[in-house]
């Protein structure tokens, strides 16, 4: 259990990070400094992240199917970014490669969160060594002590960030939160698309261009999603008969607006909870 700073802190350092670096690297500070500052296992900080993540992708895989059951996409509508191409088949392949790894996180936690398949799963790991019958002895001790040990150690740790899924009240609370989040951030899109010529679109369009901006932003890209958060709103907006010009200026600044933010927030944090970020 962490306080509301334990937790504020390092999430919005995780943000920021994020926001600078390439390859969502800043998932990986929250429990780095959560270890450093709180001796909460390093694990167990990144089991709750995987939490977390699980259930935005969740939402987002339903959010996803409904945009691409109601919003006519033209097959033909395709903007190059490097070497990807923004179209309907690539969000389709990023909908079906999202739902194959929740579905891979589900199995996962559910194996890992409940003591029964746990236990199999670390006598299983104490057993390596066995499979090395033509090692020495010697070989095998180091072997137990050095990589099944701390192994099923990092399994304990990890179950510990887990132990919410097997409360549905608490379960039923982030889904909500996660609901609502979803929400606001639709939410800010269509207030700014309020104070742009040239855009109008129902709550509900602005949402389902929000969507399939995260969806193109899934994919591996430069530091801050740069290039593809714009071609992802020029596409989606496109959808609604915004010009690429209009649509271009407007996700550039809804992009600004959104990280400039968490950057500053980021660095804030950093400073009041005494992390380096370097």
């Amino acid at each position: 259990t962490v306080s509301f700073r334990q937790a504020f802190h390092p999430m919005m350092i995780g943000f920021m990070l994020n926001c600078i670096l390439p390859g969502r690297i800043g998932e990986l500070a929250r429990p780095a400094i959560l270890q450093k500052n709180d001796n909460i296992p390093f694990s167990t900080g990144l089991a709750t992240v995987a939490a977390e993540r699980l259930f935005d992708i969740i939402l987002l895989i339903i959010l996803s199917i409904t945009v691409l059951a109601f919003v006519h996409i033209d097959p033909a509508l395709d903007i190059s970014f490097g070497k990807y191409h923004l179209n309907k088949e690539t969000l389709l392949t990023i909908g079906a490669g999202m739902f194959k790894l929740s579905a891979v996180l589900i199995a996962g936690i559910i194996i890992i969160s409940f003591s029964v398949s746990r236990k199999v799963l670390k006598r299983l790991i104490m057993a390596m060594p066995a499979m090395f019958f033509f090692a020495g002895s010697d070989f095998k001790n180091r072997m137990q002590e050095k990589i099944c040990t701390p192994l099923t150690d990092f399994l304990e740790n990890f179950a510990l960030g887990f132990v919410m899924i097997k409360n549905p009240k608490k379960v039923g609370i982030c889904i909500v939160l996660s609901i609502i989040i979803w929400s606001l951030a639709a939410l800010s899109y269509y207030v700014m698309a309020l104070g742009c010529l040239g855009i109008r679109l129902s709550y509900c369009e602005i949402t389902a261009v929000l969507i399939i901006i995260c969806l193109f932003i899934a994919i591996p890209s430069v530091l801050g999603f740069w290039g593809l958060w714009a071609g992802g709103g020029v596409f989606a907006l496109s959808l609604f008969g915004i010009s690429a010009k209009q649509a271009l200026g407007f996700t550039l600044a809804k992009h600004v607006i959104q990280i400039v933010p968490v950057i500053i927030i980021g660095n804030l944090s950093a400073i009041t909870f005494g992390v380096n970020i370097w």
